[in-house]
């Protein structure tokens, strides 16, 4: 009788359980490729988890016969726990690869290469987050299911978990930042803030969302670059979503023109411009006078397009047009700067005198031009001579009863009247020496 506890009956065993494996995977690929003609998620089953399913069955089929024949008892349980270390090993490959491909069908079902796909790249962008969170768990019971199969782990872990309270504590503080953007980037996910394609202003910088992880977020930027942002950035910094409800998008192109221009013409147009371009979406297209002021009218026009690449491309075309039309058409509509000389108003009539002065102002007795309380009309001049002139003498010279006090009154009035007349020729000497300046 054939004895199996041997080292030949170990490896006749290994042969008969490797053949059975391989009748197992040729029957299973063949019912595999059969409903793959028809369906196509039996093709994303076999790419994704051919490989781990297969090592999966020659693992267990080799542990079997290994246990059953094995000639030496005492390897026994080392062999054994080898094996269960490899089937857990693979198991975890296995589960992993059966998980993306579930989400991977889910995420299947919602197209983006539609026009309206606002919902399918939120549902992408949270089965996205979800993947790689199921891939970390699945990953983080895989090793430690591992390590819980050797007795002096299983020590250390019930140690760990009579002192939770500090381990998690002292872990806590050693990974603030990463689980900060970890929780962060689940947050992104499912509050719906950005998705996956969203168009965003970030760091003065526009592009689309390429990626969400769960710790950082890539965006594209126009010119092929990438910026690459921690998590947080987008919970704790304001920026622009362009596609937060839709992709459609209003844009305007300015104009500072001449007073000359005519607004009228301008806007029939720019009505012919947006008419001969598929890039307009017929939404918008205003022409408006926004400011006049500073020698300038600021022309401002708003057109619309499906989304921000198109809109771009929409504004670009609508100024070309519109400066080839300036030049061609309305050359008077060009902006102008404008300088005016005052010299001539200064001078009167323009011209200079024979001694090459600058004649006198013709009206008022103030040199300056200015009129003022006391001086430049006759009537302040009149005013400044009550104040200024001779003051009027008690009695007459000719009065025999004239007093010595009535004379000395009249002296003071006549030095005063000189004072005052010496002051009044010295301050219109300086006002015609400015005048001349």
């Amino acid at each position: 009788m054939f004895d199996w506890k041997s080292w030949l009956g170990l490896g006749v065993a290994v042969i008969i359980a490797l053949v059975a494996v391989l009748i197992v995977v040729v029957i299973t690929s063949v019912a595999a490729r059969l409903t793959a003609r028809r369906e196509s998620w039996a093709r994303a089953l076999i790419l994704r988890a051919r490989l781990p399913y297969r090592l999966f069955l020659v693992v267990v089929a080799t542990w079997i016969a290994v246990h059953l024949t094995l000639p030496a008892a005492a390897l026994l349980d080392t062999v054994d726990h080898g094996f269960l270390i490899a089937t857990i090993a693979v198991g975890t490959s296995l589960a992993a690869a059966l998980v993306n491909f579930g989400l991977g069908l889910a995420t299947g079902r919602y197209r983006t290469d539609v026009a309206d796909n606002r919902r399918a790249r939120r549902v992408q962008t949270q089965i996205a987050i979800v993947r790689r969170l199921a891939s970390i768990a699945i990953v983080i019971v895989g090793i430690a299911s591992i390590l819980l199969t050797f007795p002096g782990v299983q020590v250390v872990g019930a140690s760990v978990l009579a002192s939770a309270g500090v381990v998690s504590i002292v872990a806590g503080l050693a990974a603030q930042s990463t689980l900060a953007n970890v929780f962060a980037g689940v947050q992104l996910a499912f509050s719906d803030a950005i998705r996956v394609d969203d168009v965003v202003i970030a760091e003065r910088e526009w592009g689309r969302i390429e990626e969400i992880t769960l710790t950082y977020v890539v965006v594209h930027i126009w010119d092929d670059r990438r910026l690459v942002l921690p998590s947080t950035y987008f919970t704790k910094t304001p920026f622009e979503n362009w596609t937060r409800h839709s992709s459609e998008l209003l844009g305007s192109v300015e104009f500072d023109l001449d007073w000359r221009v005519s607004p009228t013409q301008m806007r029939e147009r720019l009505g012919a411009i947006l008419a001969a371009t598929p890039l307009w979406d017929g939404r918008t297209g205003v022409l408006q006078v926004t400011d006049a002021v500073g020698g300038y009218v600021r022309i401002r026009i708003l057109v619309s397009a499906v989304d921000a690449p198109t809109l771009f491309d929409l504004r670009c075309h609508v100024r070309e047009h519109m400066v080839e039309w300036l030049h061609e058409s309305a050359a008077e509509a060009l902006p102008r700067t404008r300088i005016l000389s005052v010299d001539g108003e200064l001078a009167g009539d323009g011209e200079l005198s024979a001694d090459g002065e600058l004649p006198h102002p013709r009206t008022g007795s103030d040199p300056t031009g200015q009129i003022g309380l006391f001086t430049g009309t006759p009537e302040a001049e009149e005013r400044a001579n009550q104040f200024t002139g001779v003051l009027p003498v008690v009695g007459d010279a000719e009065d025999p009863g004239r007093t010595a006090a009535g004379a000395r009154a009249e002296t003071d009035a006549a030095e005063k009247n000189t004072a005052a007349k010496h002051w009044a020729e010295k301050n219109t000497a300086e006002k015609n020496t400015a005048a001349k300046h």
